[in-house]
């Protein structure tokens, strides 16, 4: 046989160098679960709707991390504030199957345990577990389980203790009807374990997810769904960039019953490590969260008498006096965030969280 001209020699290694090249990306996506252009509804309660409401919550974080990645799904988000599976079965019908995703991811069990006397029982948590599966398997949308993560980060207390047969029944329920299965929980007692005490590790009220917490529960569902270590840190990388937007709220008592005033502050993942690292240094460690509704209460205080010309906070809360406070101590609010950050060691906090 004669050899190839030349240049149709350089063509075919050209060609052949561009396969290769392109060969790892279309290997990587053939090992995933869930492949581009599909779409994925996720079911659940406050962890979840805040996992969509908040720029830095879990769901947000899935859907960056697989595009970061190279695969872009479309996200139907499901969450509910107070939901427990029985809530959720009751709008399975029009919130899912009616919107015919490929996949649902059913993050469900907090409240069923959390609310007590209203919660759901664990023979009936089963039943309704299993009929969300069921019913979504019946017309060809696929499947994938959260384990509840820890309440009140106190792996010992009564409700984790009780929470414990929930995720090993969604555990055993995973397997037996060929679900993926996501266990932010166990990664959540890892986290809790291995942080120092004490401070809030994954959460900013001991249940709903602070930035660290929901990046854990993103990569749990980023790992079910078939990320190695690679594309974890890729999507990490592309997450550093999203921030997290606050809402500070303090509730004070006027003479007219119980007034809530909150403000947003957004924050960026950097900036939060940063004023963590600062506020869990300090003689007498508290949170991020705590941080800001201390310091907008402290600010608000100061303009009650004597120290302030207002006589009570319902003067304060006024429709007068209101924008001119509230703007006041957003700007001293920032400055002592400033302040907080500037101080800091560069080295972002690292929590172990995966």
């Amino acid at each position: 046989m004669l050899p190839a001209p030349a240049h149709i020699r350089i063509i075919a290694h050209v060609s052949l160098a561009l396969v290769l090249a392109c060969a790892p990306a279309r290997a990587a996506e053939s090992t995933l679960a869930l492949k581009g252009g599909e779409k994925v509804a996720f079911l659940g309660d406050s962890i979840t709707a805040q996992g969509w409401s908040q720029p830095g919550g879990y769901v947000r974080l899935v859907a960056a991390g697989l595009k970061a990645n190279g695969v872009e799904i479309t996200s139907l988000p499901a969450g509910v504030s107070g939901n427990s599976s029985k809530d959720m079965l009751a709008r399975y019908s029009r919130d899912i199957l009616e919107k015919k995703p490929d996949w649902v991811t059913i993050s469900c069990g907090v409240n069923d345990v959390w609310h007590g006397d209203r919660g759901v029982a664990l023979e009936d948590y089963k039943r309704n577990m299993t009929s969300l599966v069921d019913q979504a398997q019946a017309v060809g949308i696929q499947v994938m389980l959260l384990t509840a993560t820890p309440i009140m980060e106190e792996p010992e207390n009564a409700f984790n203790a009780k929470l414990a047969d929930y995720n090993a029944f969604l555990r055993m329920l995973a397997a037996e009807k060929h679900c993926l299965i996501a266990d932010p929980n166990a990664a959540a007692l890892a986290a809790i374990a291995a942080a120092p005490k004490p401070r809030r590790t994954l959460t900013v009220d001991g249940v709903h997810p602070n930035p660290h917490g929901a990046e854990l529960i993103a990569v749990s569902v980023l790992e079910a769904i078939g990320f190695d270590n690679s594309q974890v840190s890729k999507a990490r990388a592309a997450w550093s960039h999203i921030p997290q937007v606050w809402d500070v709220t303090v509730t004070y008592r006027g003479s007219s019953g119980a007034k809530t005033q909150s403000l947003t502050q957004a924050l960026s993942r950097t900036d939060y490590e940063r004023m963590e690292k600062s506020l869990t240094e300090r003689s007498r460690p508290i949170s991020v969260p705590e941080f800001l509704q201390d310091a907008f209460r402290k600010d608000v205080d100061g303009y009650i008498q004597p120290r302030g010309s207002y006589e009570n906070i319902d003067a304060i809360l006024s429709a007068d006096a209101k924008p001119e406070v509230i703007k006041e101590v957003k700007a001293s609010l920032s400055s002592q965030i400033a302040d907080l950050i500037r101080k800091a060691p560069s080295a972002p906090l690292d929590p172990a969280t995966d």
